[in-house]
């Protein structure tokens, strides 16, 4: 424990330090003529040294040359005299009054470019069709160095709207589609033929961020010849062993079709003088298509380029002649784009989002060491509460201070992940900010860091910061990471909720029990404040039996005699416990012990009453030290969470080597967080769109499966079962 501590003062001590280096700002200064570096550093209200740190080429006591482009590192004192010298080139990081990039377009992502020997600035600018000055901006280091072979540049991407020439259309070629419950684009794309983009174009007003669909909305959809989607035809065919004594009359009343229509697909019945036993023909089948493709019935894959049917057929796990008969466009060749629907039940080398395949990509795999990541934690380290000369009176603080702890606790969790990423190859720049749980400071901050290079920003933990930020970050398209649960109904639709919300936990619980249920009798004990989750339980099993809590001033409770009167001797009991109060959770918890111990005995009764006992919110309240944890695993207590308990594996090991203690659940949390968010920006460095492509993941204790809501953000999908079982706890089988 001391170590853990004298590692905590150090690891506090880096924050405070970070606080202040990442905190630096610069802009540039085009030399007058007859100015000097003493001048120019009055100007700024920065010292002449400070000046030649960022100049490397200039010399002390050394004359400047006129329109010398100068970097002047600015702090929160310094001044910008931005009118003393207007015909400075801007930099983005300069913080004036008004922001320069005010009128200056933002990039929507970015891409790595290394340079090659005798390129040339003015060559790369033309190659991606933006300015000199546009890399420059977020390649910094070329206001006072010149462009060197094998350096990587970063380049953005702006959203450029191409003129187009004035298409005259034909409404009788379109029609519009009212979009049902349940579809998705890709449901109705493969009812129409067309691929994502083509109805993207058709329809410019659908949001390109999220593939939302809301129900009744209208798309412009293209009219097939002859037929509208809701009436169409499709004609497949089947082969047909021909048995004994068939004819074709029996053929037509069988398969509807006419002897002569039979006689056409088949030359060889003519050739042969007739049906003959044994032959083999090909008969059509019919089959009107109803409009009923969605996420009920199907799931949908979109054709990648290069794709082949014997490589798709191996990776959707699905035989050829199956995949024709669902998808009978195939057979005119396969086309990248081409939406295919398959068997809602259908399982292969995918994992399903929404009723779309995604491609499983073993991230550990697809690491691009090129990019590199930059990442600001910005957490309520607290390091204007905390003494870091007295130890003492450190750990008691830490032991106080909630924030400080799991701040802690994350940070340092990130920081084991970033040594393992290291030996992987990954190159992480990182920068740490104390916002002390405060909104003011939050917002002083914002006031002096430049967001606009960054990848991503985990933090902050509480929600009125956790907003300032988001707001701050989604001018520049960065994303940030809720560590910890935050109020999901925000609207921010750059945050990742990395914390699954208790509404979905309820559900995975409520489907993890309908799966296992057969002929239980289920209980339901919830009082007041947990009515809402009564009710959806009651909405799951109908047939369950409610125990009445009673609530006075000072105490809650069941009637235990009405409890004992509700227990089947002959059917297994599930009593499901939806509560905050401990006290509640805590006698229920001994009651329901007492019944299931006491008969379990042959020697007192002849009677077996089995109990178990379930919640679809495991909060603090089955946490508290009054809860028996023997009770717990007698009842066998299962509950759905966020995460699963941790072993001794690599990453403990390699955590108490370097902090000297054993990690807690947030040090675990803060591991896998900084693990998933540096992978998946190592395969390709824009979370938004990698989180389009990348399913589920999981890590030492936490998986991950964002899914993104049309305005809201990003929601972490993905949960865990666990259950008390001999004293441990552990995933039920």
């Amino acid at each position: 424990m001391n170590r853990f501590f004298k590692n905590v003062l150090v690891l506090l001590i880096f924050v405070f330090v970070g606080c202040k280096a990442m905190a630096q700002k610069f802009t540039t200064h085009a030399v007058k003529q007859g100015e000097t570096l003493e001048s120019v550093a009055k100007q700024y209200e920065v010292s002449e040294n400070n000046i030649l740190t960022y100049n490397k080429e200039i010399k002390a006591g050394q004359s400047l040359t006129p329109n010398t482009i100068l970097v002047i590192p600015l702090d929160a004192t310094s001044k910008q005299a931005t009118k003393d010298a207007p015909s400075k080139p801007q930099n983005p990081r300069t913080t004036a009054a008004k922001d320069p990039r005010a009128d200056q377009e933002e990039p929507i992502g970015f891409t790595s470019h290394k340079v090659r020997k005798r390129e040339t600035l003015y060559g790369i600018a033309n190659r991606y069709n933006i300015t000199e000055e546009d890399i420059k901006r977020y390649n910094r280091e070329l206001y006072s160095a010149q462009l060197k072979k094998k350096m990587v540049l970063r380049i953005p991407k702006y959203r450029r709207v191409k003129p187009t020439e004035e298409i005259t259309t034909n409404e009788d070629d379109f029609e519009t589609y009212t979009v049902a419950a349940k579809e998705t684009r890709w449901s109705i794309a493969h009812k129409y033929g067309i691929t994502i983009d083509s109805m993207e174009t058709l329809n410019p007003a659908l949001a390109k961020n999220t593939s939302y669909l809301a129900e009744g909305a209208e798309l412009q959809m293209p009219k097939k010849a002859g037929s509208s989607v809701q009436n169409q035809v499709t004609e497949l065919f089947i082969s047909y062993t021909v048995p004994p004594k068939m004819n074709f009359y029996q053929l037509e009343k069988k398969f509807g079709v006419k002897s002569d229509e039979i006689i056409r697909l088949n030359p060889e019945i003519s050739e042969r003088g007739g049906l003959k036993e044994g032959m083999i023909i090909r008969l059509p089948e019919r089959k009107i298509v109803t409009g009923d493709v969605n996420t009920d019935n199907y799931i949908f894959y979109e054709v990648k380029p290069k794709q082949t049917e014997f490589s798709l057929t191996r990776k959707l796990g699905i035989s050829y002649t199956e995949l024709i008969r669902l998808n009978p466009e195939v057979q005119d060749g396969l086309k990248a784009g081409m939406v295919l629907k398959l068997p809602k039940e259908q399982t292969g080398n995918f994992e399903v989002r929404n009723a779309l395949v995604l491609d499983k990509i073993d991230l550990l795999d697809s690491i691009k060491v090129s990019n590199k990541p930059k990442l600001l934690f910005m957490l309520p380290f607290r390091t204007d509460k905390l003494d870091t000369e007295n130890k003492a009176n450190t750990k008691q603080m830490i032991q106080k201070r909630t924030d400080a702890k799991i701040s802690l606790g994350l940070y340092s969790g990130a920081l084991v992940a970033l040594d393992s990423l290291a030996e992987l190859g990954i190159s992480v720049a990182v920068r740490t900010l104390d916002n002390q749980l405060s909104p003011l400071k939050t917002k002083s901050l914002l006031l002096r860091e430049d967001l606009s290079d960054l990848s991503a920003i985990i933090g902050p933990l509480d929600v009125p910061s956790l907003q300032e930020v988001a707001v701050r970050a989604n001018q520049y398209g960065v994303p940030v990471i809720a560590p910890i649960p935050a109020d999901t109904k925000l609207s921010m639709s750059n945050v990742f909720f990395s914390y699954t919300a208790d509404e979905l936990l309820r559900k995975r619980m409520l489907v993890y029990l309908k799966s296992k249920v057969e002929e239980q009798n289920i209980i339901i004990i919830a009082d007041l404040t947990n009515a809402a989750a009564r009710d959806s339980i009651l909405v799951a099993f109908p047939k369950a039996k409610v125990v009445k809590v009673v609530e006075e001033e000072k105490n809650i409770g069941v009637d235990r005699e009405k409890l004992a009167a509700l227990l089947s001797e002959d059917q297994e009991n599930w009593v499901i416990v939806e509560t905050n109060n401990f006290r509640l959770a805590a006698s229920v918890t001994s009651i329901l012990n007492s019944f299931h111990k006491s008969v379990l005995d042959a020697e007192l009764s002849n009677k077996k009453v089995f109990v178990r006992m379930f919640t679809t919110n495991k909060n603090r309240a089955f946490e508290n030290e009054v809860i028996s944890n023997s009770h717990l695993s007698n009842l066998n207590f299962t509950y759905p969470s966020v995460y699963r308990e941790v072993g001794n594996d690599a990453f403990v090991k390699r955590y108490r080597k370097r902090f000297g203690d054993t990690p807690d659940r947030y040090a675990v949390r803060g591991f896998d967080i900084a693990y998933d968010l540096v992978l998946k920006l190592a395969y390709k460095n824009d979370l938004m769109e990698v989180s389009k492509l990348i399913g589920e993941t999981e890590y030492i204790g936490n998986k991950f499966s964002y899914e993104k809501d049309f305005s809201s953000g990003y929601f972490n999908q993905a949960s865990y079962i666990m259950s008390y079982e001999n004293m441990r706890i552990i995933e039920p089988k």
